[in-house]
């Protein structure tokens, strides 16, 4: 799985875009058929033999039209390290494409990094930061990350679903505009947002 594959090593951006242009695609596939995964990891997504990536454990999927708790016995289900803030909160009927665009950040993050955005001793206290601190800048992490690619990176993890790519085809592209050399759609955050946020 991709996170075998990463462990404490980052992965070159390149490699980081690509796999991740493809497990979007595939997110995307799945949203065309009504269905949410709601629990998008490094540890979900098994490489094949031809060095492609396939998105597995659909445990926690659900369809659009259903409704459905995040919640079984006072528990959020899904992984904390990975999960979009409105899911963090056990918000019922938020979640929705957006929020796996984030878990999909979430991810390129780790590839990135060889960390998920959010880590604490417990995860209560990850679920709190999910859901009010920003994560850390992947150049502070590691300065050799493209800053377009970060860009594109932190769009996804933004707070409020509205700001973050609307569909995983959106994030797809985006990336395949930076793997082709391409001005990408996403924009910076600027020197203003940054302090207020």
């Amino acid at each position: 799985n991709l996170s075998r594959l990463v462990q404490d090593q980052p992965l070159p951006a390149r490699k980081a875009a690509t796999y991740l242009k493809a497990i979007a695609e595939a997110v995307q596939f799945a949203h065309d058929r009504g269905i949410l995964h709601r629990d998008l990891k490094p540890s979900n997504v098994l490489m094949g033999s031809d060095d492609r990536p396939r998105v597995t454990d659909f445990g926690l999927a659900k369809r659009f039209d259903m409704e459905s708790s995040l919640t079984l016995s006072g528990h959020v289900l899904g992984s904390p390290n990975y999960m979009p803030p409105e899911q963090a909160g056990g918000g019922r009927n938020k979640v929705g494409r957006t929020s796996d665009v984030y878990s999909l950040g979430a991810i390129l993050y780790h590839l990135l990094t060889a960390r998920p955005p959010f880590r604490a001793e417990t995860i209560s206290e990850t679920l709190q930061q999910v859901q009010t601190s920003e994560p850390l800048s992947p150049r502070l992490l590691h300065p050799s990350v493209p800053r377009d690619l970060e860009t594109i990176c932190l769009k996804c993890l933004r707070k409020e679903p509205a700001k973050r790519y609307g569909t995983a085809a959106e994030l797809a592209a985006d990336l395949g505009n930076w793997l082709e050399n391409r001005p990408i759609v996403a924009r910076p955050v600027g020197r203003a947002e940054k302090t207020w946020l």
